[in-house]
């Protein structure tokens, strides 16, 4: 062998090492945080966690019954928000913005997808909360809404684009409307990797707290309606982990195990979706 192959092979042993050792280091935090937070939180989880509201303070046991209600409440509001403007504003993209204004929606979108959480939660309280004149569940849902706007337009668009050419050319040759291929051929043909953006989309704003602390502000009883304060896993998280008590720490630990899981199970729901998905290309 000649000195350049070997010189070739011991730099591609080097960058094949250096890439699989960040692989595993990669692995290692996420199992870590998951390990960390399973051997903190599992130990603190009961049947009263799920079905009880918060005690007072001093008073140990207790549950966050209304904070996981109120998280599924939030993450409903900010899905008939959000969803129609950002899975529509996608196909418009995917679909006629190969032009100047497509070019514009989407440097907007990822623009305001880099935007901080917490000023997406002040821009929420200026518009809602200050005309209000109170926190509520709709000012949380909004600010979650927003939030989700950019990141479904540009899933969306993505997913769309994954759908063969041949296929709209194949239903416009047949003389269908534009409008009706899109709507009845290439939105079904990728609905599985909508899906699966929807969920992932959902699970990324779901752990937000700075909006909510803007907005939903927080309540330790259950919440009706939708123009009163109410409670939410990122905030009592957060408020529960900065507090003094070792019993609201401990169910600060069950409370993010909860959180995790729910994150979790949506991401590995939208892979197993991405999946089948694939399979049936």
């Amino acid at each position: 062998m000649s000195a350049s192959y070997q010189k070739r092979r011991l730099v591609n042993f080097i960058a094949f090492g250096l890439t699989g050792g960040c692989a595993l280091l990669t692995l290692g935090v996420l199992f870590f945080i998951l390990g960390y937070v399973t051997a903190h939180g599992f130990a603190s989880l009961s049947w009263s966690f799920f079905t009880q509201l918060p005690k007072p303070v001093g008073d140990p046991g207790g549950g966050m019954a209304n904070a996981i209600a109120g998280t599924l409440k939030l993450i409903f509001l900010a899905a008939w928000i959000g969803l129609p403007i950002g899975v529509l504003g996608g196909v418009y993209l995917a679909e006629f913005g190969g032009n100047a204004f497509g070019f514009f929606v989407r440097y907007a979108a990822d623009v305001i997808n880099g935007v901080p959480s917490i000023v997406m939660g002040i821009f929420a309280y200026a518009i809602v909360v200050l005309p209000m004149k109170r926190f509520s569940t709709l000012a949380g849902g909004v600010a979650l809404g927003l939030m989700l706007i950019p990141i479904a337009v540009r899933s969306t668009e993505e997913f769309l684009k994954l759908v063969p050419r041949s296929i709209r050319e194949s239903a416009l040759a047949l003389g269908i409307p534009r409008w009706k291929a899109i709507l009845w051929i290439v939105i079904p043909a990728a609905l599985r990797g909508l899906l699966t953006g929807v969920m992932l989309d959902l699970s990324r704003v779901s752990g937000e707290t700075a909006p909510l602390l803007f907005t939903a502000f927080g309540n330790r009883f259950w919440s009706s309606g939708w123009l009163n304060p109410i409670a939410s896993l990122p905030v009592m998280i957060f408020t529960y982990a900065v507090s003094p008590y070792a019993d609201w720490h401990r169910q600060a630990w069950a409370a993010a195990l909860v959180l995790l899981m729910l994150v979790l199970i949506s991401n590995v729901g939208a892979r197993l979706l991405m999946r089948k998905r694939i399979r049936a290309f």
